[in-house]
């Protein structure tokens, strides 16, 4: 019986269907000023003779909405007939925006708008624009802008003309910046973590003292990392908010909670059956090494880079690894990794959507999964994390489509372009005297993501002066292509009775040889001109003139300290040489550094050892520009390059070999009331020697 009422059912369904169901037999279309009734019938994919049901309808009535022509549609079947009635949105006929001085931020806003000359107006996208026009102004710190809008409509041609009319306002600026809560933290070190800045009359080059919405999320996430790296698991970075005063400026306050601190207690790798665990023994190893250690957000990244480099291996293609953490006792962590095949799928195709002025090669550059290549979720994500990293973008997201088969995927990836240059001023006093200074830095160079360096400083007795060209993967190598140029020169005429000038070229690469070991060799030519009066020595007097040297210069960083900004655990080792390949002295360098860095409770310390020698291959003594002096940083409170010989004319001369060895400790719990003050402990001790003659 049930079996029948079912038949019966589907059949009524089936004539009912059938019954809604016409074939057309001709259309017409009324309302219709600019679209022809030829692209109507296009846009919504309409074939006479067809049968059409309501549902069919409903779906061309979609279809021609999306073009976003029109205004209202309406369609009408009778007798075989398909009646289309639309009203069109006007045209846009000129699109302006009034009051912004700024010509790089008025095309970036003309750029993002939806809007724009020639394409058709809809009420939700201009108000769209509208709130994207006020949040880029408060991006750039104009808080205060007022926008009024006006429009005029021309009806004979259906016309519209739109504009914005913007009063920027003052730039709202961060007078001071506050660190509530359990933030067991410095502020002085808090300070230097995120990236927005109190306003100083100093730093009038600098975005950095406008309040800017993404530039907060940003502190808000640096903050959160920041703490748990140093074992704060819990931390909770509870909100920002804004104060403001009757003189135009912000207080910017970040609450925190930072909680206790945590320790790792048992850490286990769990491979998929068919994973062979002699691929993971390195992983096994770390975990173990970390066992009852305070817990550490860069120490689990570490553990995760090793999962990537098994997938870069190719050892197994579907790769992904998921993290289970649990807290016990009240501040302890079990934590749990498994490594399983990820959803099997190869990438079909990557769209890169959204980069008006960086040319589409810069991103796709970067990846590690390509067009093609089995999708592989960890190198997936390294690849996103690949192209933030490159600090073009402001925000960068990818999304995963259906491909043309259940097998293939297509990866949509949008990036959201952001300002790139930096204007730097900067001045100081020091044992070593006054200096002024200034830059200009561009990291995304006519979009191909090259970078630019510029800057110059002045002292009392010297001007110097580069400019660094810096080409990312270079001709697909993967390698980094630096250029440089720069200039010095330093009068001592009036003292000591010489002066040197020098001119350089540099060019030179950088990549990591094998895993933490970095090689960093360059070529250097130099033109340099020592001028004496007769203040100066005889030895000085003997090497006036002109020199023209080139240099095959070289390092070997072994770096394996556990972060490259304020480390706290692991080593550096450093060896440099510079070898003479053209150069009538023959001078040849060669210099070791070693660091050492070391957390006890609470205290970071921090041994370094450094050395170098300059010596000349050939009879002759090594040149005065050429010979050795201890850096400021290794022997501090003493005026720079006043340590070691000391000619008849009481000249500091330098000398053919310097060494040092320094002791840092910083005390980060001690001083607990004085907010910006830090107490550290240093010892330094160096020495200058060896002079030819």
């Amino acid at each position: 019986m049930l079996n029948k009422i079912i038949k019966i059912n589907f059949i009524i369904l089936f004539l009912t269907t059938l019954s809604f169901a016409e074939v057309i037999t001709d259309i017409t279309v009324s309302g219709n000023k600019r679209i022809s009734k030829e692209s109507l019938i296009v846009f919504g994919e309409i074939t006479k003779g067809a049968d059409y049901s309501q549902d069919d309808l409903n779906r061309i009535l979609k279809k021609i909405y999306l073009t976003n022509f029109f205004k209202n549609i309406s369609l009408n079947l009778e007798n075989s007939i398909l009646k289309i009635t639309v009203v069109e949105n006007p045209i846009i006929s000129n699109v302006e925006i009034n009051g912004i001085v700024s010509t790089k931020l008025k095309k970036f806003i003309f750029d993002k708008l939806s809007l724009k000359d020639r394409s058709s107006f809809i009420e939700s996208k201009f108000l769209n624009d509208l709130n994207f026009i006020k949040n880029a102004l408060q991006s750039t710190g104009y808080y205060f802008a007022e926008i009024e809008t006006s429009s005029y409509l021309n009806e004979e041609q259906n016309s519209i003309r739109i504009i914005y009319d913007v009063n920027l306002g003052s730039k709202a600026k961060i007078n001071e910046i506050q660190f509530l809560g359990e933030k067991k933290i410095k502020d002085r070190k808090l300070k230097n973590i995120i990236t927005s800045e109190e306003s100083k009359f100093w730093k009038f080059l600098s975005q950095s003292v406008y309040l800017n919405n993404e530039r907060i999320e940003l502190d808000k996430r640096l903050l959160k990392n920041f703490y748990k790296d140093n074992g704060y698991y819990n931390v909770k970075i509870e909100n920002s908010f804004v104060e403001f005063d009757n003189k135009g400026s912000f207080k910017l306050i970040y609450n925190i909670n930072s909680g206790k601190k945590y320790t790792f207690n048992e850490l286990n790798l769990v491979l998929a059956q068919d994973y062979d665990p002699k691929y993971f023994l390195k992983i096994e190893k770390l975990l173990n090494n970390l066992k009852e250690k305070e817990y550490s957000l860069g120490k689990i990244e570490k553990v995760l880079r090793e999962v990537d480099k098994i997938a870069l291996s190719k050892e197994y293609q579907f790769i992904n690894a998921s993290l289970t953490e649990k807290i016990i006792d009240g501040n302890k962590l079990n934590i749990s990794i498994t490594v399983a095949d990820s959803e099997k799928f190869y990438v079909e195709k990557i769209n890169i959507l959204g980069n008006s002025y960086t040319i589409e090669e810069v991103i796709r550059n970067v990846f590690i999964v390509d067009e093609g290549d089995a999708y592989n979720e960890i190198l997936f994500n390294k690849s996103i994390n690949r192209i933030k990293a490159k600090n073009i973008f402001g925000k960068v997201e990818s999304k995963i489509l259906p491909g043309s088969t259940p097998n293939f995927k297509t990866i949509d990836i949008t990036v959201e372009e952001k300002p790139t240059g930096e204007i730097s001023l900067g001045a100081g006093v020091g044992t070593s005297g006054g200096q002024i200074g200034g830059g200009i830095k561009e990291n995304n160079f006519l979009g191909k993501g090259i970078k630019l360096d510029t800057n110059i400083q002045f002292s009392k007795s010297s001007v110097k002066g580069q400019f660094i060209h810096v080409k990312p993967n270079f001709n697909y190598s993967e390698n980094t292509l630096y250029t440089s140029v720069t200039s010095t020169s330093s009068d001592f005429l009036s003292d000591f009775g010489y002066k040197t000038s020098n001119f350089g070229l540099s060019l030179g690469t950088s990549f990591e040889q094998y895993e933490n070991f970095y090689f960093r060799p360059s070529i250097d030519t130099n033109y340099e001109t020592l001028t004496t009066t007769s203040k100066a020595s005889k030895a000085k007097k003997k090497q006036d003139g002109n020199y023209l040297d080139t240099y095959f210069n070289y390092s070997l960083d072994y770096d394996k300290r556990n972060k490259s900004f304020q480390p706290d655990e692991g080593f550096r080792n450093i060896f440099s040489q510079e070898l003479p390949l053209l150069s009538e002295r023959m001078e040849i360098a060669n210099s070791y550094e070693t660091t050492r860095y070391q957390k006890i409770s609470n205290i970071v310390t921090k041994v370094s050892f450094f050395g170098k020698a300059m010596n000349s291959l050939s009879d002759k003594d090594v040149r005065i520009s050429k010979r050795l002096y201890i850096p400021e940083s290794k022997l501090r409170g003493f005026e720079k390059g006043k340590i070691g010989p000391v000619d008849n004319n009481n000249d500091y001369v330098g000398g053919n070999y310097i060494s040092s060895v320094n002791f840092n400790a910083a005390f980060p719990e001690i001083l607990p009331a004085f907010q910006n003050t830090d107490l550290a402990f240093f010892i330094d001790a160096a020495n200058v020697w060896g002079v030819d003659y």
